[in-house]
């Protein structure tokens, strides 16, 4: 790593290790630790809290962390699931500067490892990455660390260590833990399935007495149990945290115009915030990245179809400076550390709630009110029916996919709280939130019997009196008794079902059309045209043996345009010039760095120094986020931006 990348700490994370004298005797040269006593445990528990503070500058674990940092650094397993935002990398970033050895992280973020060891060697420890990316001169320099002990956390993508030049080399080091993240890649049915992390097994059977700490932040009860048999965790410690993120607002709306409904999101809601825009297809990313650009908003484009120093540039602006709107396919986002991304905004239905739920938490991940939010229409109902009808695999597979849609659907479709529907899909129970669509205007539940059966009736009559199958545009022409040309054209004027839905509006049929696809009362036909078939309970629904309730949407008031110059939460109005002052001299040192913004320090530690105002290093390290090696490093800095926006001020 070039030396001006990132400060140099004024002390090493391993002596800081190694002058833990009392841990250390509890550890053996291979790296397996004695059970401990309660009094050794105690310590262990305190020396653990005086490297949070030490490094990071974090006043106290939060939530199950201690607990974790505890179970690794006296040798033991763990798998560990907690949401986004949560602080996962503390469970083995702690653990392993308390350890004898390296700790080595298999992770399948190739593209991020640089912007990962940046991040820490901002707070003085000391990481490298192994990856294909790297020169053999720049890997010979990383493994001579290693193996002289120079390391204290070792990148490793999956793929590398099938590898058996990798484990000879990983035999000749000592190794303190392993850390397996984005476990959930293991899950072969899951949404971001890796097939190099079903050879992670290996780990435990070539360094049996190594610790292994499992995380991920997405994973239903069956991937849960999936994640600890292919791992061979089922003995370990298991964590569980809270999947709630109360800060991020979901929200879901009817598709009309989607490109006119993104851009007056962002204009009136997050103007001039960072955030992220999932599409669909590669035309869709690259129309609506222009769209935004032409109405005044940084947007760049990210897919697998671009060519990849592009994907590279884009990743690393939109990493790097404030204020960018990054629109992309899912290929983009997994592993994304950018704690200020204030809005994930979806213009196409997502292909589970494990998908929606990663990709949403990539909002918010500093603690501040971000927004989730979705527009969701009858295409996308049909074309998703339609992409698992075309599915490889087996019929297995297709139930697979089929019931994550339904899942995802059945979160759309809902008229109680999203937030409970959503956590319940992860096995955790909570009450209506009070901050999510469906809570803070909640829709109206309607019999919709009648409508339904109008709807099945004109399939079944062009099916079996005409021998002929429509799409749902056609189907509701019918029905409201619109004479289109090809009404006229295949006389279906004539049918008796012409104009009995007159009395619904052509939108309002699209509604129905797209719930009764959810509910599974219609069905979608495999022949690519997205033609509308009766589904298992579409004879119930005709005979009157089954009632079908439907959701309307309430009428939202329209948003008026937001004032840029809003202070952020928990920064009295007038520190806003102050925290503006703040994000300006962290962007230019960050850009003299080449690092990320949020390397140097996050939003939430601009907001602490800008609400208090610090006028010596002792006040500044009172600040959460700002630890030994940030604050020798920015110290002087941060305060004299403070005593001359406080001087401007008084003037």
């Amino acid at each position: 790593m070039p030396a001006d990348r990132c400060p140099q700490a004024p002390w090493s994370s391993r002596a800081v290790s190694a002058g833990l004298s009392r841990l250390t005797r509890m550890t053996v040269s291979s790296g397996v630790t004695a059970p401990p006593t309660q009094r050794a445990a105690s310590e262990s528990r305190q020396l653990a809290l005086e490297t949070l503070q030490r490094v990071w500058g974090y006043p106290a674990f939060r939530g199950e962390q201690a607990d974790i940092v505890d179970r690794v650094v006296s040798g033991g397993d763990a798998l560990v699931l907690m949401p986004t935002g949560g602080g996962k990398s503390i469970c083995y970033q702690v653990p392993t500067l308390l350890r004898n050895g390296v700790g080595v992280v298999v992770s399948p973020l190739i593209a991020l490892m640089q912007d990962q060891v940046d991040a820490l060697a901002a707070h003085g420890v000391r990481a490298a990455f192994l990856n294909s990316t790297q020169s053999p001169a720049d890997r010979a320099a990383v493994e001579r660390d290693l193996l002289s002990g120079e390391l204290d956390l070792l990148y490793l993508a999956p793929e590398r260590l099938r590898s058996e030049q990798t484990r000879a080399l990983l035999d000749r080091a000592t190794i303190g833990l392993f850390a397996i993240d984005e476990a959930h890649c293991v899950a072969q049915w899951g949404h971001d399935f890796r097939p190099d992390y079903l050879e992670l097994s290996v780990l435990h059977e070539r360094w049996p007495t190594v610790p292994r700490i499992a995380l991920t932040a997405t994973a239903t009860p069956q991937t849960h149990r999936e994640i600890a048999e292919r791992l061979g965790l089922v003995d370990a410690a298991h964590f569980v945290s809270d999947f709630d993120r109360p800060n991020i607002q979901y929200r879901i709306e009817p598709k009309t115009a989607p490109l006119q409904q993104v851009l007056k999101f962002i204009r009136t809601e997050h103007d001039g915030d960072a955030g992220i825009v999932y599409c669909l297809s590669r035309n869709s990313v690259e129309r609506t990245a222009a769209q935004l650009r032409e109405h005044g908003i940084e947007a760049l484009p990210y897919h697998a179809g671009l060519d990849a120093d592009v994907r590279a540039r884009n990743q690393a602006r939109f990493l790097r400076e404030d204020g960018i709107v990054m629109v992309a396919t899912i290929a983009f986002g997994m592993g994304i550390d950018k704690p200020d991304v204030r809005f994930v905004a979806h213009l196409d239905l997502p292909k589970s709630i494990e998908g929606y739920y990663q990709e949403t938490g990539r909002a918010g991940r500093d603690g501040l009110p971000s927004t989730a939010w979705l527009a969701y229409g009858l295409n996308d109902v049909v074309q998703q029916r339609r992409m698992i009808d075309q599915s490889e695999g087996g019929p297995a597979r297709r139930r697979q996919l089929s019931a994550h849609l339904d899942a995802m659907l059945a979160l759309c479709e809902t008229i109680e709280c999203r937030r409970v529907q959503l956590l319940a899909y992860f096995g955790q129970q909570s009450e209506p939130c009070g901050n999510c669509d469906t809570c803070i205007a909640p829709p109206e539940a309607w019999d919709g019997t009648i409508p339904a059966q109008k709807l099945l009736s004109t399939i079944v009559r062009l099916d079996r009196e005409r021998h002929q199958r429509f799409g749902a545009v056609h189907l509701i022409d019918i029905l409201v008794g619109k004479r289109s040309p090809r009404v006229a054209e295949l006389g279906h004027e004539s049918l008796t079902t012409f104009g009995i839905g007159s009395d619904i509006a052509e939108q309002d049929w699209r509604a129905i059309v797209r719930q009764l696809l959810a509910q599974g009362l219609v069905g979608v036909s495999g022949d690519g045209y997205g033609t509308l078939t009766l589904a298992a309970g579409s004879a119930a629904v005709l005979s009157g043996t089954t009632t079908v309730r439907l959701r309307r949407d309430p009428v939202r008031a329209p948003k008026g345009a937001r004032t840029r110059r809003t202070a952020p939460p928990d920064i009295p109005a007038e520190a806003l010039d102050l925290f503006e002052a703040l994000r300006a001299w962290r962007a230019e040192t960050a850009r003299a760095q080449s690092v990320p913004a949020y390397v140097v320090f996050s939003d939430a530690t601009l907001r602490g120094i800008a609400a208090t105002r610090p006028t010596s290093i002792e006040a500044l390290q009172e600040i959460s986020g700002i630890g030994a090696a940030k604050r020798d490093a920015y110290g002087e800095a941060v305060l004299a931006v403070v005593a001359r926006e406080s001087d401007a001020q008084v003037r």
